[in-house]
């Protein structure tokens, strides 16, 4: 009778924590010819600053961050009404603002192989895929909280 060996739980097996392990599944996106009111909307419900835009294959073609959209808003101290911001957002594309130079990684993606790219690279998150297919995202809020889950699950007398 063969036992599957459980490699997380066994201490004679050395685990390599991968994308996989970290990443959230199936990330919200958008379409090139979706509009920036759209991702306004999205990124304030979901309280989101990175997502991947597909084509209608839902194959990865870009990336659009906080950033970019800030970098396109209308700033609330020119005392424009919400319905004319509103109208202006609706008239810009997605696919004019978006990176179309996005860097992702797979799911094996060793996990301390895309905390380097990150760092090194200044990015604020991976877009995870199988092929041009997108399977996830993984971003620096990721890594933020697994070290806070960690820190706290092995800290004595953690009051958390």
């Amino acid at each position: 009778m063969q036992t599957e060996v459980n490699m997380r739980n066994n201490p004679s097996v050395k685990f390599e924590p991968t994308v996989k392990d970290l990443m959230t599944p199936e990330p919200f996106t958008l379409c090139e010819d979706d509009n920036v009111r759209v991702l306004e909307e999205l990124m304030a419900w979901r309280n989101i600053r990175h997502v991947p835009v597909v084509n209608q294959g839902g194959e990865l073609v870009g990336l659009v961050t906080h950033r970019d959209f800030l970098g396109i808003a209308i700033s609330q101290l020119a005392e424009i009404k919400k319905s004319e911001v509103d109208r202006l957002y609706e008239g810009i594309k997605i696919g004019s603002i978006m990176k179309k130079k996005v860097a992702s990684v797979v799911p094996e993606t060793p996990l301390h192989f895309a905390a380097e790219i990150m760092v090194k690279n200044k990015y604020g998150c991976l877009v995870v895929v199988n092929g041009s297919k997108v399977l996830g995202i993984i971003t620096e809020a990721d890594f933020v909280k697994a070290f806070f889950e960690w820190d706290a699950r092995f800290t004595m007398g953690s009051s958390i």
